[in-house]
């Protein structure tokens, strides 16, 4: 049965209102009409990134929800950092499964009940298994299946059991992004590559997302395609790996190869409407944004796979009581449809697309998922149009870009050094 978005505070909320804090009744001397003193609204306070940290996102969700949210976008490693060492200063946490690791590990998150999360059985296997379809390559490094599950001896797994770690919901496949009046424009999956951010034409006007677990991959993927490197793991570098990678890498940034980095998307969107960069890590929205703007920016399809990510969804070690059950709604909200339908529309997937799907058009439907040809301009989330009548996605359809995945963003068993080596990269 199809629940109400307006009403779906009703199922956990507003009972745990109504048992656990009921209205206290006070009556004056006089017997008069008795007066209700209701609790004020539970305020959940949301720690992320700007990627799903938006305000029409925020407002939406408080009317439907009737709470009330804050949230407090960042950076991805300035955040991750807050939210593993400081808990009590958020109740859920909005970033990428390659943060699970290092959070679970600190107990800054606690389990998530699954049969409190709404929606959950129409889930889709890319989370619960890591492929949408059979023939689908899965990647290397942590595809979200793999930190899913808290299995019985408090590890993660992929065997599903009654706890969980994150909410799966927002996701998509990152590569970089052109800007095709300067760069010439590629065949997807042909000739897009990712050794192109380290062509020499563009030395000076290459930029790079400024996080050890996403950058990191780019620029290794980056190496291996020019034949600089052979990485046997990607998912997986050795403390060797990364010694030969970043002195492939100094020696570009010493030649003045790149022209820098970014930490948001509003960043990477400036870089390149600017024209400072002509080539660079990107996520989805910014080309968007770009397209927007009239820049011709392409979202390459690289042949040699894409890098994925599964945006997840944590609740504090610390949150508690009516401030959890607030927690537990917006979760189950996330997979109501709207909010599918409406993150769509910068490019992002949803974990039960078919929810969404009825808050769609069936042109947006077509272009979004389908990878078919826009039948009319598209609206991206602002109201500008970001898709012209007859474009056609960047990649195709979510079935085949998601089955074109290299590597995951992940936490590697070297991070340490990887971030060392990184920082020495970035300050060098």
């Amino acid at each position: 049965m199809k629940i109400n978005r307006r009403n779906m505070l009703g199922m956990t909320l507003a009972s745990a209102a109504s048992v656990a804090s009921a209205p206290k009744v006070a009556r004056s001397n006089d017997l008069s009409t008795p007066t209700i003193h209701i609790p004020s609204k539970p305020t959940v306070r949301v720690l992320g990134t700007h990627v799903t940290l938006q305000e029409d996102l925020r407002v939406r969700a408080e009317a439907d929800l009737g709470i009330k949210l804050e949230f407090s976008p960042g950076g991805s490693a300035e955040v991750l950092h807050k939210a593993s060492t400081r808990p009590e200063t958020f109740d859920l946490y909005e970033q990428w499964s390659n943060s699970i690791r290092v959070l679970w590990q600190a107990g800054a998150i606690q389990p998530i009940e699954r049969n409190r999360i709404r929606y959950w059985d129409e889930i889709n296997p890319l989370t619960r298994v890591g492929k949408l379809t059979p023939k689908a390559k899965i990647g290397a490094g942590d595809a979200p299946n793999k930190l899913l599950f808290i299995q019985p001896d408090g590890s993660l797994g992929g065997s599903a059991t009654d706890h969980v770690t994150f909410l799966p919901y927002v996701h998509n496949v990152d590569s970089f992004g052109y800007d095709a009046a300067v760069v010439p424009r590629g065949e997807p999956f042909e000739t897009e590559s990712w050794g192109w951010l380290l062509d020499e034409r563009w030395a000076g006007r290459v930029a790079i997302v400024n996080e050890p677990t996403i950058g990191l991959f780019d620029l290794a993927l980056a190496v291996q395609a020019k034949g600089l490197a052979e990485f046997k793991d990607i998912g997986a570098l050795t403390e060797s790996d990364l010694e030969k990678l970043f002195g492939i890498l100094e020696r570009y940034r010493r030649k003045g190869h790149f022209r820098g980095t970014w930490s948001s998307v509003p960043a990477s969107v400036d870089l390149m409407s600017r024209g400072e960069a002509v080539i660079e890590s990107m996520f989805s929205p910014a080309v968007f944004d770009l397209t927007g703007r009239g820049i011709d920016c392409v979202y390459a399809s690289p042949k040699e796979g894409y890098r994925a990510w599964h945006g997840v969804m944590c609740l504090s070690s610390r949150t508690t009581g009516m401030v959890k059950d607030a927690a537990y709604e917006y979760m189950s909200w996330w997979l109501s449809g709207w909010p599918g339908a409406f993150i769509a529309r910068q490019g992002y997937y949803i974990s039960n697309p078919q929810r969404s799907r009825e808050e769609l058009s069936e042109a947006e439907w077509d272009y979004w998922y389908q990878g078919k040809p826009a039948a009319e301009d598209l609206k991206g989330t602002s109201g500008k149009t970001v898709v012209r009548k007859g474009q056609q996605r960047d990649g195709g359809s979510y079935v085949k870009r998601f089955s074109n995945v290299a590597v995951w963003n992940t936490v590697m068993k070297t991070y340490e050094t990887s971030l060392r080596h990184w920082n020495e990269f970035l300050s060098g």
